[in-house]
């Protein structure tokens, strides 16, 4: 496995597992009783927390509804299919 290959393989698990931490925040929304600092919760919570804090400020909540977990699953879905897609930048550097 080449460097460029580990490289892609491990920012390809990160981009992933944090699009995956930002639907599970998506989904703990729809539940504002929950205490996100009890287990499991924190889990998802205190990852996505820091990047979470600097958008609140840029985008206020919609209607009451706070959109930047949606926003930043949009950014590293950008980010992956940008540096790890079919033509990505790092897959076509590995040819």
């Amino acid at each position: 496995m080449t460097g460029v290959n580990l490289t892609a393989w491990i920012l390809g698990l990160g981009l992933g597992l944090m699009t995956l931490l930002f639907i599970f925040r998506i989904v703990l929304t729809w539940y504002p009783q929950i205490d996100l600092n009890r287990l499991p919760f924190n889990l998802v919570a205190w990852p996505t927390e820091p990047f979470l804090i600097p958008m609140r400020k840029l985008v206020p909540p919609i209607g009451g509804v706070d959109i930047t977990p949606i926003i930043w699953v949009g950014i590293f879905s950008f980010i992956r299919e940008i540096l790890l897609g079919q033509q990505g930048l790092l897959i076509m550097m590995s040819r």
